[in-house]
């Protein structure tokens, strides 16, 4: 049976008449990466208000954890644990004492703790330097050390790789996959960089001007991007029996218009068109072809810009 750490069905939000927020249903299955994708502005962090408490919904119903209704929503967020639109740190602290501080105000006893998490997030090292003169990739880090007090089962975490550098990216990116495989925490990650979240989600939500436009796992993401080279012939069946006889590949695809799709050999165009050649196949379409990551973005939204 599937476990649902998060159900949310028609989730509508306004401000001041406006809609931010339109019938928005996602379903998270528990120990699973989530990648929440839109452009700025698509709805992304108000979805993230609405389901940890910070806003609540014009309409639609939020079950967590198997219940629903304010009062039963309110004890199920403490298993909870966010870092939304920026890390709350206080800037003249050093890491050990910003956690200290979320520690305490959060209820958490444990005050080993406060040393896991530094050595987690892989700053243990940082001593007595003050939070103002840390980079942004370890303010990141810092924000999810202590989003992670506690022991949230669901990690909400809002544009956390925004603005990082490629070696802040790949340390988020890691420290993630080592939280969801090791401690088996659902992780729902916000971004508008869909080939970053290609590295680190298992499965996408797109959202699009409030709406959610596809929900796709990982595999089904790579299937619509993958690249593959189009032949056609007036032989269809010959075509096919070349391809594994000569080629000796299977993997490929016979199309409803008779085209085949060949996703072996991409870079070997000339091995396969001297092999058609040689089997003197008339090829009337030879091409390669499959959308990049922010194509099939473009595609999904409707086009405009990617940002």
């Amino acid at each position: 049976m599937v476990k649902y750490v998060l159900k949310a069905e028609n989730l509508t939000k306004s401000y001041h008449g406006v809609t931010v927020l339109n019938n928005v249903s996602v379903a998270l299955e528990a120990g699973k990466i989530y990648g929440l994708i839109g452009q700025n502005g698509a709805g992304k962090s108000t979805f993230m208000k609405l389901i940890t408490g910070l806003a609540f919904p014009t309409s639609g119903s939020i079950e967590l954890f198997g219940h629903t209704g304010e009062r039963a929503l309110e004890g199920e967020r403490k298993r909870i644990g966010s870092m939304i639109e920026y890390p709350s740190l206080d800037l003249s602290m050093t890491a050990k004492e910003n956690i200290r501080l979320h520690r305490i105000m959060k209820g958490v006893p444990d005050e080993e703790i406060e040393d896991e998490l530094l050595k987690l997030v892989n700053l243990s090292d940082t001593g007595k330097k003050k939070a103002k003169n840390f980079s942004l990739g370890m303010k990141q880090r810092l924000g999810i050390a202590i989003a992670l007090l506690g022991n949230p089962e669901l990690l909400i975490l809002d544009e956390p790789i925004n603005g990082l550098d490629p070696i802040g990216v790949v340390e988020i990116r890691n420290l993630l996959k080592k939280l969801c495989e090791g401690r088996q925490i659902t992780i729902l990650i916000s971004s508008h960089n869909l080939p970053e979240m290609y590295q680190t989600a298992t499965d996408y939500i797109i959202i699009h001007k409030g709406q959610i436009k596809e929900k796709l796992t990982l595999d089904e993401l790579g299937e619509h991007c993958k690249h593959y080279i189009r032949i056609s012939s007036t032989e269809t069946e010959r075509l096919v029996s070349v391809l594994e006889m000569k080629l000796k590949t299977q993997n490929y695809k016979v199309m409803p218009d008779k085209s085949v799709k060949l996703y072996d050999y991409i870079d070997e165009k000339e091995k396969i068109a001297r092999v058609l050649f040689e089997n003197k196949l008339i090829i009337t379409n030879f091409s390669g072809e499959g959308d990049t990551l922010e194509d099939y973005f473009v595609a999904v939204v409707g086009g405009g810009q990617y940002v």
